[in-house]
Formats: structure tokens, sequence, C-alpha cells
């Protein structure tokens, strides 16, 4: 008896851990997979119980409102606060997305990161500002992409919020 009640007390109180971890990956998925999300976008999220808070920068303003439609539909999700920026229309900022992305992924220790479908060193262009987000598996890998953005001229400077995997 004292064992059924101690197995019924650990999944009683492991449900909610392994329900926010389904959510987690599932939420990411849909993201992930949306049609129009590609590099020069960056899409964040919070989960707080049944309410995803989504966040980051998107280039066209479909994505914000295909991202929380997708979130929506996930079950489990009860609420969305979609605070997405849409990143205002910039032919200068166009052309810098461009010559960062080829600054980058031209180089011999990131180009790998260019094959994969959606590259994982995300451009953020505002103004001339540039902003690195998303994962490199090495700080030299950061280190370069930093050094190529900043390099590219009309770039007025360049936050490198690349994270580097443990």
């Amino acid at each position: 008896m004292r064992c059924k009640l101690l197995v019924l007390l650990w999944t009683v109180l492991a449900l909610p851990v392994f329900a926010q971890d389904r959510l987690t990956r599932e939420v990411r998925h849909e993201l992930v997979m949306l049609p129009y999300y590609k590099v020069f976008d960056n899409l964040e999220f919070r989960i707080d119980g049944a309410t995803v808070t989504l966040a980051g920068q998107v280039t066209m303003p479909t994505l914000k409102s295909d991202a929380e439609k997708a979130v929506k539909r996930i079950e489990g999700v009860q609420k969305v606060v979609n605070s997405i920026e849409v990143l205002p229309l910039s032919g200068a900022d166009d052309r810098l997305r461009l010559a960062v992305y080829r600054a980058i992924y031209s180089q011999p220790t990131l180009e790998n990161y260019s094959l994969q479908a959606v590259p994982p060193i995300h451009i953020i262009v505002k103004n001339g500002n540039v902003t690195l987000t998303g994962v490199v598996a090495r700080q030299p890998e950061k280190d370069v992409a930093g050094i190529q953005a900043k390099g590219v001229p009309g770039v007025f400077s360049v936050t490198n919020n690349l994270a580097v995997e443990k």
C-alpha cells in the first residue's frame, strides 16, 4: 500500500514537469516548421503554465500571426501572448541582411551551418543595427561571426547574442 501511494505521489508531482517538457518541444517544433521562418527572423518563447508568450523579431507580418495561430493549436495551450516585433520595411536593411549573411556563412569555420534548412545563426537587422542570435558549437565560431558582421560596410553596430553549446 505504501509503495502504491509513493508511486501515485511521484506520478502527480512529475506530471507537470513532463507536460511542460512536451509543451516546450511542441512549441519549438511548431515555430521552426513555419513555412516563412528564415535566417533573418528570430522567434523566442516562454511558457508559464498554459500561457505561451512569443517574442522576437520577424521580417514579415504574416509570420507573426502564423506563429500565434500555430501555437494556439497545440494541446494544453490556453493563451498566447504575441509580443513578436515586425521589423520595418527597409531596402537598406535588406541589403545589409544579405551582406552580413554572405560575410558570416562564407567563412570556412561557419559555412557548414549554412547547409541546414534554417541556419542556426540568425541575423536580425533593424535600422542598420545587427543582432546575431542562435547557437554555435564553439566560442571561436561565435567570435568569427561577430567579427564578420562588424566588417560589413553600412553596419552601425553589432550585438552578438550567440550562445555556445556546452
